[in-house]
């Protein structure tokens, strides 16, 4: 079966908790802070890999929970981190945000990896928080929680090419025939009810990818039909081959099926019209079909649009179609542009939210860059200490203590610097 879209649920693991011991050596009755940090959550990580084709796995299993962090322990001994969890999805998968239906990120290489839920970092044991001026800080930091969401996998085939065309003008045997692909053919409409793949050799590194897009109708960009199940696999697609039944067998008009179905797909995405369509006027050996050719021949006479005719089942002109797909594919970028405006790409960055925690009348300060930034204060120096109280306001920080309750005199650290709070 194939399964190209699925919803679950991701949360990665919790950081440990930071430990409050001491040490209690034989000859150190009274010795110092001994805790350790507690270690990361593991993250949730999304792979794209060529060996899977399908998001079957999450049609049954749709909740995945991270591994949490141990907690630190005594002799600065830092807990354990949570194992990552890494999820294979196939190459082609789009991860979207399910209240917005904005594109989190677009999986298309093979080995690509996005780390969809980070691991909540693992606290610090009291060890950390021993100072010239506190000797037994009798505290230490809580592990954060993992992230948690709700997304939303939806898989975009990653084809060079993809055919065209309403129900039963001969599509899946045009596949069967021009490549290995062995799909289900019979003579009534949506035989095909899932795209198939098959791989067009012409010889030696000159090949390219075909996808057989299921029949489409009238509507279908309003979601009639198959409609919006199947459009999306055109999308990623380069070169189109519009297979139409030229001889009218169905009692259709074939240049209105050609309107139509261009219409469609201009109505579902606008950049499907800039896509480049060769046109294969099928079943040539039955009544009527010549008539129709010189019309189509007419109507498309101004037009880039090259016209390809014979049967398919005769396997006639199809050598020199694909040869001539083949000079269009190499022409083409192949970026495989998936989404217009109708996608807003989220802006994703590495940089992790500050945090405020409250232990007693201490309030521990981290994420971000702040501890980065720390690092490069002076603060024998005025003017630095100057440019780190600038900075505390600027970020915010300030704000967020007097949010969590800071009082006059209480204690903030930020990485390996106490300061006292005075408003």
């Amino acid at each position: 079966m194939f399964i190209d879209e699925a919803k679950i649920t991701v949360t990665a693991g919790n950081g440990g908790n930071g430990a409050v011991a001491w040490r209690r050596e034989k000859f150190e009755p009274a010795g110092g802070p001994a805790g350790g940090d507690g270690g990361d959550g593991g993250s949730i990580i999304l792979l794209a890999s060529d060996n899977i084709h399908t998001l079957m796995d999450f049609r049954y299993k749709r909740v995945y929970k991270g591994n949490n962090g141990e907690q630190g322990r005594n002799k600065k001994q830092f807990g354990k981190a949570g194992d990552d969890i890494t999820l294979k999805v196939p190459v082609g998968t789009l991860v979207k945000d399910p209240l917005s239906g904005n594109v989190i990120v677009d999986l298309k290489e093979n080995g690509q990896q996005y780390t969809i839920a980070k691991g909540g970092k693992g606290g610090k044991g009291n060890a950390r928080f021993k100072t010239p001026t506190r000797r037994a800080p009798n505290f230490a930091q809580p592990g954060r929680s993992g992230e948690s969401r709700e997304i939303i996998l939806e898989l975009k085939l990653l084809a060079d090419v993809g055919l065209i065309g309403f129900p039963n003008v001969g599509k899946s045997s045009l596949l069967s025939v021009i490549s290995a692909a062995k799909p289900k053919i019979s003579n009534y409409h949506f035989t095909t009810l899932e795209p198939n793949l098959g791989v067009v050799r012409l010889e030696e590194e000159k090949s390219f990818v075909v996808a057989d897009v299921p029949g489409l109708i009238e509507g279908a960009s309003d979601g009639i039909g198959l409609g919006h199940e199947f459009l999306k696999h055109i999308e990623r697609t380069n070169v189109l081959i519009h297979v139409l039944d030229i001889s009218g067998s169905e009692a259709r008009d074939p240049l209105n099926d050609f309107d139509l179905i261009n219409a469609e797909l201009a109505s579902y995405n606008s950049n499907l019209e800039e896509k480049t369509q060769v046109v294969y006027a099928n079943k040539m050996d039955l009544p009527g079909a010549k008539e129709n050719l010189k019309r189509l021949e007419e109507k498309l006479k101004d037009t880039d649009i090259k016209i390809f005719s014979g049967s398919v089942i005769k396997h006639e002109n199809l050598q020199s179609m694909i040869y001539y797909v083949w000079e269009l594919i190499s022409k083409v970028d192949r970026s495989y542009k998936t989404y217009d405006e109708a996608y807003i790409e989220l802006k994703t960055t590495n940089e992790e939210e500050i945090n405020v925690e409250v232990v007693g009348n201490n309030y521990i300060v981290s994420g971000g860059d702040i501890e980065r930034l720390i690092a490069s204060i002076n603060f024998q120096d005025n003017e630095s200490i100057k440019y780190f109280q600038n900075m505390l306001i600027n970020k915010g920080i300030i704000k967020l203590l007097e949010e969590a309750g800071i009082s006059e005199g209480d204690n903030v650290f930020i990485g390996d610097i106490e300061f006292e709070y005075i408003p």
